[in-house]
């Protein structure tokens, strides 16, 4: 498999201020302060139940190669940075820890989806590659897994790399789609670089050129009769697209030994046309036909159709789906949440007049709790490192910001969400295949999430829990805080 980002050095996709923190961390020997970084996010895009984790691969890739050329050393040093520490990644080795839910996964805001333990100088080096990679990948997995829960079992596609925000986002952007539900797109690399069914037939500019038509249509059934799908909205679907249509399907595709594979319907209403449009197919013999629908969708437009009766077997999405047009930011940041000193982690926390900005301190873990009569998440609880949930025990939860709401909870299995990826800078994790990855993500979200977490309006808030000693150590560290800014 070719890999894009193995291909191109992107270590200095870096903000600056990376590299001046780094900079004055090796001035002040404080270079190989072992840190640990969460990355978190606060909000689900559309006020939804919940995001999906993807970009993981994309992560991995970036960090395995990561290394400074002659030219950013050159570069560096003419910014004026210490020669010490351009001495130091003229010979830079990663050597973090780094684990990460995995691909795929449904994800809560306030859990760490991400966490770095190693040298401040390192893992502050990288915030920049971890946010933008999972925060653009994760956006757009969570906007198609929407769009595939409204589509239902229909085809859905990815349609957009024309309309993403540059070549990056319409690859991986695709990448993305996949996992979150799409079963195919338009673009052609990512059948070539990932596996992804690549799809696609004609634009309006093929029938605009002949000039006619039918004649268009024919010259295209006899180069493909055995998957001829037909665009039937270039002048008028109902009296010229779809008579047209079946004229040639007759006469190119069927006396070829083919059945036809579609039509594409790109503008009006599509709900109408569709109708209308599956009965001239099936009074003329093609019930098979397939009915396909693109043209400015998104989950909302294809909830309403398939309720107002809509024939459509498989939709086309393009800019909506490629730039999550309705919530076009992922908001997960990088926070530090502890320092060791003498090989134990002491916790750091960042206080805010915004309460949601108040970050959850200390080196952490993250349990799923599921229930074992139904297979389905109960709630998602942070624990601190050292700490063990044994579900041979009943667990009580509780609410970290109404602490009174509690709910003990019996026969359930508490399973951890970070996995290892990095250890000692060295890669311990084996990348699924994508379409492991995009089976794995059905399976998660079909299976072990109510129905009630997946509305489109007013989902039921899945609870992020603390545990108790996490949320005391958080109290503490409040309080103390607090005490110290009056």
């Amino acid at each position: 498999m070719s890999n894009t980002m193995q291909e191109r050095n992107l270590t200095m996709l870096v903000d600056y201020y990376e590299l001046s923190m780094a900079n004055g961390y090796f001035v002040n020997g404080m270079g190989d302060t072992i840190t640990y970084f969460d990355m978190f996010f606060r909000k689900v895009p559309d006020n939804g139940g919940f995001a999906i984790m993807a970009g993981l691969r994309q992560l991995v890739d970036y960090l395995k190669n990561l290394s400074f050329t002659e030219k950013d050393i050159e570069f560096l040093r003419k910014k004026g940075l210490d020669e010490g520490f351009i001495d130091y990644l003229k010979n830079f080795e990663f050597k973090c820890d780094v684990w990460a839910i995995p691909e795929g996964t449904p994800i809560f805001p306030g859990e760490p989806i991400i966490t770095v333990k190693g040298p401040v100088i390192q893992a502050q080096l990288i915030e920049t590659m971890v946010l933008l990679t999972v925060n653009h990948q994760s956006l757009i997995a969570t906007k198609a897994n929407r769009l595939r829960r409204a589509a239902g079992d229909r085809v859905l596609m990815e349609f957009g790399s024309r309309r993403a925000q540059g070549y990056d986002g319409a690859v991986y952007g695709a990448r993305a789609a996949y996992i979150g539900g799409c079963d195919a797109t338009a673009c052609a690399i990512d059948e070539r670089d990932f596996g992804i069914p690549a799809v696609g037939t004609m634009a309006h500019s093929w029938i605009q050129l002949f000039g006619d038509e039918l004649e268009a249509f024919r010259a295209y059934a006899r180069q493909y009769p055995d998957n001829c799908t037909l665009l039937v909205d270039t002048y008028n679907v109902l009296r010229s697209g779809i008579p047209n249509a079946i004229k040639v399907f007759n006469e190119e595709v069927v006396s070829r030994g083919f059945r036809p594979k579609g039509i594409r319907i790109d503008s009006g209403d599509i709900t109408y046309l569709s109708k209308k449009a599956r009965k001239m197919l099936d009074e003329t013999g093609f019930s098979d036909c397939k009915i396909v629908a693109s043209n400015s969708l998104d989950e909302i437009i294809i909830k309403d159709m398939i309720l107002q009766g809509a024939q459509v077997d498989s939709f086309g999405v393009g800019e909506r789906l490629i730039t999550a047009a309705s919530t076009p930011v992922f908001g997960g940041v990088y926070k530090i949440v502890a320092v060791e000193e003498n090989g134990v982690p002491v916790p750091r926390i960042k206080l805010s007049e915004n309460v949601q900005k108040i970050t959850t301190p200390c080196a952490k873990k993250v349990y799923r709790l599921f229930d074992n009569e139904s297979g389905k998440a109960i709630a998602d609880v942070i624990t601190l490192l050292d700490e063990e949930i044994d579900s041979s025990k009943p667990y009580e939860l509780f609410d970290p910001n109404y602490t009174w709401k509690k709910k003990t909870v019996e026969n359930y299995t508490a399973k951890p969400l970070l996995v290892k990826i990095f250890d000692g800078g060295k890669c311990c994790y084996e990348c699924p295949d994508i379409k492991e990855i995009k089976a794995y993500c059905t399976q998660q979200v079909n299976e072990t999430l109510w129905d009630e977490v997946k509305r489109f309006e007013n989902p039921h808030n899945y609870y992020v829990d603390l545990s108790q000693k996490l949320w005391d150590e958080k109290q503490r560290l409040l309080s103390e805080y607090s005490n110290k800014t009056h």
